[in-house]
């Protein structure tokens, strides 16, 4: 008998209780601009800031939300900080997965002890509304993952932080939490990533595809879902695989010049209506599938609550699982480097990845690829 996603997940080990993704940050190279652009084209609001201000002298950090979603973003003031290093060799790109625990020092215990390499030493930071306890350590290229520990915090964001008031809030496009994130790892790096979240993590992989599932007359990956014990995390892992040309994964490797998070998937409960709301903002999208994908859904996906002409009008995909459906759609990377970009996600009780939209998904991807040179 299959098994569900959900009996799949009770078997992760659970000395690693995780409550959901409670950040992610975005190393940035000017912060002020970006969250200029996520305020404008997202809908994000403003949160809380940290800078000279707040007597952070060497960086300036601004913190953004919408729905249970925080995306931080920070710059260095001066070139020779480790910020400034990360943003010249990457670009912008994200480096912190940062993970909501009820014990951030038991985290980091527990995690080093089975492997973890150390990145941030448990700390305690406070002000006058509590204490934060927060640690850290690192997982695929230079990406870390934070443990934050804040029930004894009543503040806006975190200690250092003040609350950032702003008469510029455009309104939200009805964002609601983070889904999942992907990263992308090198060659023949999977298998030993998978190892590091099953054991250092107390992660199960979930799902799995090969590239006999995942491909194109061009290219292929090859892809594993990893998830936390109560579900709240789950971070999918990319490999590249042979194929006649560049894949997607190979691209990113090259202009991200290692590994990294490819793309942060963000959930809604109307979809149509939050892509419209990002489309008329700027947000691009990759291009809409070929007719013939339309023609078929009913057949390969059974019936559905939405109309299919905003779907095909917009571009989004469909698939369905033993558990039910998901609606989905990509941007197109939001930076120069074709590197990180954002998944629009609508679970209609689904909980896998869309493999049936694989192709569609790589099919786009590399007539983008081919504009761009790198197919």
């Amino acid at each position: 008998m299959t098994q569900t996603f959900a009996e799949k997940i009770a078997a992760a080990q659970d000395f690693l209780p995780i409550n959901g993704t409670d950040y992610v940050e975005f190393y940035v190279g000017n912060a002020k601009q970006a969250a200029h652009y996520y305020k404008t084209a997202f809908g994000f609001q403003s949160l809380a800031y940290a800078g000279p201000e707040t007597g952070q002298r060497d960086k300036a950090s601004y913190v953004l939300q919408q729905g249970k979603i925080r995306i931080v973003l920070t710059t260095a003031l001066k070139s020779e900080h480790p910020v400034s290093e990360h943003v010249r060799r990457h670009g912008d790109g994200v480096k912190v997965l940062a993970l909501w625990v009820e014990d951030a020092f038991k985290a980091f215990e527990e995690t080093t002890k089975r492997g973890g390499r150390p990145y941030l030493e448990p700390t305690v930071l406070t002000d006058s509304d509590g204490e934060v306890r927060m640690s850290g350590i690192y997982t695929y290229g230079e990406t870390v993952h934070l443990f934050v520990e804040r029930k004894n915090y009543t503040g806006s964001f975190l200690p250092g932080f003040r609350k950032w008031e702003s008469d510029y809030q455009p309104e939200e496009t009805g964002l609601l939490y983070i889904d999942h994130c992907v990263g992308n790892v090198g060659w023949n790096r999977m298998n030993e990533t998978v190892k590091w979240y099953e054991e250092v993590m107390g992660f199960v992989n979930i799902l799995s595809f090969d590239d006999k599932q995942i491909n194109t007359e061009y290219s292929a990956l090859m892809s594993k879902v990893m998830s936390n014990g109560n579900g709240f995390s789950k971070f999918p892992i990319n490999e590249p695989a042979e194929g006649k040309k560049k894949s997607q994964i190979e691209e990113y490797l090259e202009f991200y010049e290692g590994e990294g998070v490819q793309h942060i998937a963000v959930a809604t409960k109307d979809i149509v209506q939050t892509v419209r709301a990002l489309k008329a903002r700027g947000v691009e999208f990759l291009g809409a599938p070929p007719e013939s994908y339309y023609g078929m859904l009913p057949e390969r996906v059974g019936e559905i609550e939405e109309e299919l002409a905003p779907l095909r009008e917009l571009g989004i995909l469909v698939d369905r699982d033993e558990e039910g459906y998901l609606l989905q759609i990509f941007t197109k990377p939001v930076e120069d480097r074709p590197t990180l970009f954002f998944e629009i996600i609508q679970r209609k009780g689904a909980q896998s990845f869309g493999a049936g939209n694989f192709k569609a998904l790589f099919e786009a991807l590399e007539r983008e690829q081919e504009l761009r040179g790198n197919l």
